[in-house]
């Protein structure tokens, strides 16, 4: 028997089709051994950082079913993912089989074991990589696990400390805690702000061939005199054509997708958090649908780019086809890899579900264009002198396509027209109206989901493939709220990254996060040792944590204003970190227990109601008061997170059963950006909808129905469902 072992089982069930019973495909379901959660077993430091492994828990019955398969196979290949993680999987897998470990290149036909790699799953590329196998790559798996190793160190050694001087439970990280202080970084910008007020001044006019034309003011006055002052002498002056600017200019495509741009552009498209996106671009990779989806290369193979370039000439024509090569800008981008590509550009759609043929849409039509022409647009700058240039000009500009080139593969990306009437230097103008309108300056805006992808790739901050893990965690931490594709921190995070900076800025900064990537690169090109890396970070680190143990616990955060007099003993106060952010605490706490709210709300202490929590039956349910104002809940919290429904930010709504658990009812919450709905049993169901449940379901995709709009009363809760908004698709 031979045997082909992957990670993934869809992965295996595609494998499986091409290689005609000659090998028996089975799945290790991702990693089987990991560090076990007890620091102290983990990680031997004195033994030259020596990772400890364990079984993953739950997975002892299938590595023994590897392990015997294993010992009956005459040739075990083991074909996990390209990369690095893929590696350190083949390795532990070798491990724990008992398997040959990895031998030059010229004996490793004589092996039992085998390596095989490919980028895309498909029969062409499995064949291929069989016939070609390797040994297991010891600098990539020692790249992975000296990363592993890393962050376990940073992540315990920090966190550890955080859990004394914040609260329990929360964590920092070596690359996640640098995207927060990015996050809070925009945020104290938004904070200095200083607003102005500013007038846009528009002017509508006719040409001499009586057409309309609507010019707008080339200075943007902070003055209201100064904007009156150009409407009078607007109205009563006269308006001359000063020049005319007319100019041809190219769109060009841009490179193929890799990992980076691929969760940015899924955001800004088609709305998917970056962990989504990996996750449906896995499920298309898998399937054989697309190449590896972790790549930070832009190259296409030859094959590749010339089945593109045909299948343009052939649907478009050969004035539209472009043969381009495209060079990645990363200077620790691996070449070798391709960009991530359809693996038949004769597939036009692809994916099981919705999401999943959107993303292969996306994917698919980024590959096309980027072998096309450029697109030709034709653009006209008007230019008007008013009152013999007593005022700033007028302007007008207008574009139109002139030729599609890749837009006509990505209309999405097209835009509109906009048409200028024709005119001539010299020409009058009649105005007909000049108009103006207030407005303020506005501070940058704050990151969304791809913004925040775009910065840590521009400073070299983690890895690709780590971006949405790292998002991820800042949201599941409650260190940044997600509201529609922004990011909001929390005060939770700013305490957090405030307690970092001031403490350990140096471990936090770009120069060093991106040094440390570097490396890792080096380790896994073989120029650098794991032990000597290792050590010149944890020797100087672990001192300067241990120099931090004797500071003061921070969920103190200064005095309260003056005016904010204590609601019982009518004391200074002091604004405190709790649990459900900032609050107004008496300075004399425990002696006085007097609170308020930020905005000044007096808050009464938790009173127990004599009931046992329904949820852990061993504690009892204590009323408190919240953010969103009195509730119920378990007093066993953090242990039970029990709320009572119908209390604090939880509303009782109509009886409508949760379509994820089957078990409870949908209930009306308040979060900090509003009211939403969600399960009542939540945690452990985290069912979740924006708007109010009707009750029914949906008869195109069995979702559930909720209220819309008065032009569209009900719509469905599945965003890829017609039904979700009827409105748009009718008048598209």
């Amino acid at each position: 028997m031979k045997l082909l072992i992957v990670e993934s089982p869809t992965k295996a069930r595609t494998i499986s089709k091409y290689l005609n019973n000659e090998y028996t495909v089975k799945s290790s379901v991702g990693h089987i051994r990991d560090l076990p959660k007890s620091n102290k077993e983990a990680i031997d430091i004195k033994g030259g950082f020596t990772p400890h492994y364990q079984i993953v828990p739950g997975k002892e019955d299938l590595v023994l079913e590897l392990k015997r398969a294993c010992e009956e196979a005459e040739e075990v290949l083991l074909a996990t993912d390209p990369d690095r993680e893929g590696e350190a999987i083949a390795w532990h897998l070798a491990q724990i089989c008992g398997l040959v470990n990895s031998k030059p290149k010229t004996t490793i036909k004589n092996q039992k074991l085998k390596r095989i790699v490919f980028h895309e799953i498909t029969k062409e590329a499995v064949a291929e990589a069989i016939k070609n196998p390797r040994g297991i790559d010891e600098n990539l798996r020692k790249a992975q696990e000296a990363r592993r190793v890393l962050d376990r160190l940073f992540g315990y050694d920090l966190s550890g400390l955080i859990w004394k001087k914040v609260r329990y439970g929360l964590s920092a990280g070596r690359v996640q805690s640098p995207a927060l202080r990015i996050l809070m970084e925009r945020e104290r910008e938004i904070k200095a702000f200083v607003s102005e007020d500013y007038w846009v001044i528009a002017a509508k006019t006719k040409t001499t061939k009586r057409e309309d034309l609507v010019l707008v003011c080339t200075k943007e006055p902070r003055d209201e005199k100064e904007t009156n002052k150009i409407v009078s002498l607007g109205k009563s002056g006269a308006w001359v054509v000063k020049g005319v600017k007319e100019e041809e200019t190219e769109r060009k495509a841009r490179a193929p997708f890799t990992t980076s741009t691929l969760q940015q552009a899924a955001s800004t498209r088609l709305g998917l958090p970056p962990s989504r996106t990996m996750f449906l671009a896995q499920r298309l990779y898998e399937a054989g649908l697309i190449t590896y989806m972790r790549t930070d290369s832009v190259s296409l193979s030859a094959n590749a780019q010339k089945q593109i370039v045909d299948f343009v000439t052939k649907e478009y024509g050969k004035e539209y086809a472009l043969p381009q090569v495209y060079k990645t800008k990363s200077r620790t981008a691996q070449e070798a890899h391709e960009a991530i590509r359809p693996t038949s550009i004769l597939k036009k759609s692809a994916g099981k579900n919705p999401e999943q043929k959107r993303l292969y849409a996306l994917i698919w039509q980024r590959a096309v264009a980027s072998q096309m022409f450029p697109a030709k647009i034709f653009r006209t700058k008007i230019t008007v002198s008013v009152a013999e240039d007593k005022i700033p000009d007028f302007v007008a500009t207008g574009s139109r396509l002139r030729f599609d080139g890749w837009l006509a593969v990505d209309q999405g990306a097209r835009g509109e027209d906009t048409l200028v009437p024709e005119v001539k230097q010299g020409d009058t103008l009649k105005l007909i109206d000049i108009t103006t309108e207030q407005k303020k300056t506005q501070p940058l805006n704050r990151y969304t989901e791809a913004g925040l992808i775009k910065e840590l790739e521009k400073r070299d901050i983690g890895r690709p493939s780590t971006y949405a893990s790292i998002i991820k965690t800042l949201v599941d931490r409650n260190y940044v709220n997600r509201v529609t594709k922004t990011l909001y921190p929390t005060d939770l995070g700013e305490v957090v990254n405030d307690f970092l900076e001031k403490n350990f800025s140096g471990y936090i900064s770009d120069s060093f996060t991106a040094k440390m990537e570097d490396e890792l690169d080096e380790i896994a090109e073989a120029k650098r040792g794991y032990v000597e890396t290792l050590e010149k970070f944890y020797k100087p680190f672990s001192r300067d944590v241990a120099s931090k143990k004797d500071i003061g616990k921070i969920t103190d955060l200064g005095k309260a204003p003056s005016r904010m007099k204590c609601p019982v003993c009518r004391g200074a106060m002091i604004i405190k970190l709790g649990r459900g952010g900032k609050f107004l605490s008496c300075a004399r706490f425990p002696k006085c227990n007097g609170a308020r709210t930020i905005e000044g709300k007096e808050m009464e202490g938790p009173k127990e109601t004599g009931e046992a929590c329904p949820e852990c039956k061993t504690g009892k349910l204590v009323e408190r008061e919240g953010r969103f104002g009195k509730f119920v809940g378990c007093g066993a919290y953090p242990k039970c997170k029990y709320i009572k429904p119908g209390t604090g930010n939880q509303q009782p709504t109509t009886n409508v059963k949760c379509p994820l658990c089957k078990k409870d009812f949908i209930t009306a919450r308040r979060g900090r950006f509003g009211e939403f709905y969600s399960c009542s049993g939540y945690p452990n169901c985290k069912f979740t909808i924006k708007a109010k449940p009707t009750g029914k379901i949906c008869q195109k995709c069995n979702a559930l129905m909720m209220e819309g709009t008065k032009t569209i009363p009900e719509r469905c809760s599945n965003k890829e469902c017609p039904n979700h908004n009827p409105h748009k698709i009718k008048t598209a």
